[in-house]
């Protein structure tokens, strides 16, 4: 058998199409597989209650506010009657009411990392830190638990 001077070559040193293709989905893949469970998670009724009601900054009528608050941003309001209800109210219940105040008001978004970080360092002063990691889920990207061990350490 005579043996062939001519290289052989491949389909390039990287890989083909099919590879570039199957790397992308191993990058994207899981993801959008997080992103996903995120949003499943963030539309399940953590409290347990059917009615499922929201605290939002809108659904504070100005007449139970002092004049002073009703020129406060939404945000603001919605702190407080956050924390507020930490209160009364384990934290999955209230970090619960923060997502859907966030899905119902997209504005609010931008907040929510700061408002959950307040969360998370409040309920370790009232549950104390174990207690307190153990209500933390994936809400504005964990603010939470990084508010949490911003008050352990």
């Amino acid at each position: 058998m005579k043996h062939s001077t001519t290289p052989q070559t491949r389909r390039g040193h990287r890989g083909g199409p099919a590879r570039r293709i199957g790397r992308t989905l191993a990058l994207v893949l899981p993801v959008v597989l997080v992103l996903s469970g995120t949003l499943a998670v963030t539309r399940v009724n953590w409290t347990g209650n059917p009615s499922g009601s929201v605290l939002t900054a809108s659904d504070v009528s100005s007449a139970e506010l002092p004049a002073k608050t009703a020129a406060r941003a939404p945000q603001d309001v919605l702190r407080d009657q956050l924390m507020t209800e930490l209160q009364d109210k384990d934290p999955g219940v209230v970090l619960t009411h923060l997502q859907r105040a966030v899905n119902g008001h997209p504005a609010l978004a931008r907040h929510c990392s700061s408002i959950a970080r307040a969360l998370g360092t409040a309920a370790v002063r009232i549950y104390g830190a174990s207690r307190a990691q153990s209500y933390a889920r994936p809400v504005c990207d964990t603010a939470f638990a990084s508010g949490v061990l911003a008050a352990h350490s």
